[in-house]
């Protein structure tokens, strides 16, 4: 799910992964569409043994993903479809219309990430 800090140029995105059965959110990270980024995802993920992966067309995916593993299509992404929403609704600096949104990549991970603890883990981070 991509979103922007001050200016849409400067694109940040919130990689997350789901539990395809529950809706869990299992792992989170932010940063750039990049390689690294997606690593680091995939690196908090290999706890989990995780043995299907279901994603857009990105290149990222079939880079570092087995493709036995990986399965690209639509079809499997409503649960995060339907996360990226409740997101978009309960956080105003994600609605695709607005005038509220972020001037710094710290403040705008660290809103986003504590809505995702208290919202998916029921953490209060104090």
């Amino acid at each position: 799910m991509w979103s922007f800090v001050r200016i849409k140029s400067n694109q940040r995105w919130l990689w997350h992964a789901i539990d395809h059965n529950t809706g869990e959110v299992l792992a989170y990270v932010f940063g750039k569409r990049q390689d690294v980024v997606f690593q680091q995802l995939e690196d908090l993920l290999k706890p989990f043994g995780i043995r299907r992966y279901y994603t857009d067309d990105w290149g990222a995916y079939e880079r570092h993903l087995d493709e036995h593993e990986h399965h690209v299509g639509k079809r499997n992404t409503q649960k995060i479809e339907r996360k990226h929403l409740t997101l978009r609704t309960r956080i105003k600096r994600l609605a695709r219309k607005t005038i509220c949104f972020s001037k710094l990549e710290k403040m705008h991970d660290i809103v986003i990430g504590l809505f995702i603890n208290r919202y998916e883990f029921g953490l209060i981070i104090q």
